[in-house]
């Protein structure tokens, strides 16, 4: 069995706290909560460590936080600022007070889109945040990772394999690197996913964004999923190799 952790737990200093070790986050992207629970009752069975990016509101969380595997970090969205429009606050300080009201001992952050600047990251250390996972690195960049310290006393955890990056690799023909090869290469290993794409399965973006209009009609959305390979099987690939054992997709694939 491969060890997993929990981001909030790794120190740059001590290697034994993320060296060879395998992250799981996901990103919840405000998923409707049947999407979101699929997910869950997988890494459930699984039995292993995980950091969940909370964007809403929602009875799951209270299901999130009764297990000790797992972690509840913050996924606040700046791009309505960024467009001028402040419905989720009025700016950038008020963005993030909103989310720590939702989960308020989150020591974790990842923004939506990844949105980082130098003033970001004193508003998350000045509210109290200790680990900013916004920094991806990419598997295909050939760069073993490793946790480090900023200026402002935070512990940056970069990552390097995303679902919908993959699927946007693949759209363009590019290889990327799997779930496998990734566990591969030394250092630390941070993986994120979306429970909208484990449910769908996706392999290409096409297939999310023409199934928009299903996103919060998960019996419907079902019979959208992608019956071969794609996010849902690298998930549970992925969750065999942190737990030692087999788990199924679930995916019932076309002859």
């Amino acid at each position: 069995m491969t060890s997993s952790g929990k981001l909030g737990e790794i120190l740059p200093e001590d290697d034994a706290t993320w060296r060879d070790r395998l992250f799981l986050t996901v990103d919840i992207d405000w998923a409707h909560d049947d999407v979101l629970s699929d997910t869950i009752n997988l890494v459930d069975q699984a039995g292993v460590h995980a950091t969940w990016f909370v964007t809403h509101d929602t009875p799951v969380l209270e299901r999130l936080r009764a297990n000790p595997n797992y972690e509840l970090g913050i996924h606040p969205n700046f791009n309505w600022l960024l467009n001028g429009d402040p419905r989720q606050g009025a700016d950038a300080r008020d963005v993030v007070a909103r989310m720590q009201a939702i989960v308020p001992e989150a020591r974790c952050v990842r923004s939506h889109s990844m949105a980082q600047t130098t003033v970001l990251l004193q508003i998350f250390a000045d509210a109290g945040l200790t680990h900013d996972a916004n920094h991806f690195i990419p598997v295909s960049a050939g760069i073993p990772l490793k946790p480090w310290l900023l200026w402002n006393g935070m512990v940056r955890i970069p990552y390097n394999w995303e679902d919908d990056v993959t699927c946007a690799y693949q759209e363009k023909s590019m290889v990327a690197p799997s779930v496998e090869e990734t566990v591969q290469m030394g250092g630390l290993h941070v993986f994120d996913f979306h429970p909208i794409h484990v449910f769908l399965n996706t392999e290409t973006t096409q297939r999310y964004e023409r199934t928009r209009a299903l996103h919060h009609l998960p019996d419907e959305l079902r019979t959208q999923r992608n019956s071969g390979d794609g996010t849902r099987t690298w998930f549970t690939g992925l969750l065999s190799l942190m737990s030692g054992h087999s788990f199924s997709s679930g995916v019932k694939r076309r002859l």
